[in-house]
C-alpha cells in the first residue's frame, strides 16, 4: 500500500501543506492499493448476495435470523 505523505505539525508548515495541495502544486497520493476490476467483481456478488439467501432460506429460518437481529440490537450493554 503506498504511504501516505507525512502532514508537518508546525501550524504554518500545515497550512503552507495544505495550500499546496489545494493549488495542485503537490499532489496528495493516497492510493488504497485495490484492483479496480476485482472491486467492481466483489461489488457484483454484493448486490446479489442478500437476494440469493433469501431464496435459500425458509420463511422460519429468516424468521428466526430476524428475531436474533433484533434481540442483539436491543440488548442492553
Amino acid at each position: 500500500m503506498a504511504k501516505k505523505p507525512k502532514r508537518p505539525r508546525d501550524p504554518s508548515q500545515l497550512a503552507k501543506f495544505i495550500v499546496d495541495l489545494a493549488t495542485g502544486e503537490i499532489e496528495d497520493k493516497t492510493e488504497d492499493g485495490k484492483n479496480p476490476a476485482a472491486v467492481a467483481l466483489g461489488r457484483l456478488g454484493g448486490l446479489k448476495g442478500g437476494k440469493a439467501r433469501k431464496k435459500a432460506l425458509t420463511k422460519e429460518q429468516r424468521a428466526e435470523i430476524a428475531k436474533k437481529a433484533a434481540a442483539a440490537r436491543w440488548k442492553k450493554d
